[in-house]
């Protein structure tokens, strides 16, 4: 993972692990607070992934909200929002979704090579299309964005994302913020399906940071050996000794 893009996977759920209902319309599971708070931990980073799934249910915008933030990147050199990236086994994407039409960053969309030109056709000049074998690996979509330079990948979701991704142990730092209520249903669908984690009751992940958000709480882990620990907007965290007396 050396050379890959540093990642951030980020999620809110309810007390009973939920991402959302399993009917529309989409549940607000995050307060005003930690919305502005994953808009700082958005203007960090070089690109912002979702799963065609979110983008299909969801629409997100996937921008940089802040303005002071936007200028901020702007400032340095980058673009005001970070790039969009998308996975799709399929290609069933809107070309008039948010995706594609909020924003002026790079939009990128990763798929089966023998999809690539039919989804080209599809969304046009919208997006970049990127062909990555029979079927698209995470680490090789990683790998992938980091020879296009990508530093600071951000992972907003949904399900079937968060499980590939820490399934094949490409996760630097898991934000996971937990919302006051329960969903209730086994129909909707939970912050990951069924796979062969790396982190488990014999192998503890690290505990970074807890931090109340109003009525919610966020606990940040530290998942591999480059957890910068990077402070949000003045936050605390916990310190290296506590770091290290839980990382294996």
């Amino acid at each position: 993972m050396t050379d890959n893009p540093y990642v951030t996977l980020s999620s809110a759920t309810s007390l009973d692990g939920y991402l959302d209902t399993a009917d529309p319309p989409r549940l607000a599971l995050s307060n005003e607070s930690d919305f502005d708070r994953v808009d700082a931990v958005r203007a960090r980073n070089d690109a912002i992934l979702v799963g065609a799934r979110t983008v299909r249910r969801d629409n997100p915008r996937l921008l940089v909200r802040s303005m002071a933030r936007q200028s901020r990147r702007e400032t340095a050199g980058q673009t005001r929002s970070p790039w969009k990236v998308t996975v799709t086994a399929t290609g069933e994407l809107d070309p008039c979704a948010a995706f594609f039409t909020a924003g002026d960053t790079t939009k990128l969309i990763y798929c089966p090579t023998p999809e690539a030109a039919r989804i080209r056709r599809r969304v046009g000049h919208r997006a970049l299309v990127v062909g990555l074998g029979a079927s698209v690996a995470m680490t090789d979509l990683v790998a992938d964005l980091g020879d296009r330079g990508i530093c600071q990948l951000m992972v907003e979701g949904g399900a079937t994302i968060y499980t590939q991704f820490l399934a094949a142990n490409l996760v630097d730092e898991l934000h996971l913020a937990v919302a006051p209520f329960f969903v209730g249903d086994s129909r909707a669908p939970r912050f990951v399906a069924d796979a062969a984690f790396r982190w488990t009751s014999d192998r503890r992940a690290t505990l970074a940071e807890v931090r109340q958000i109003g009525d919610m709480v966020l606990m940040r882990y530290a998942l591999s050996d480059r957890f910068t620990g990077h402070e949000a907007e003045g936050h605390r965290r916990l310190t290296k000794p506590q770091l290290a007396a839980g990382m294996t």
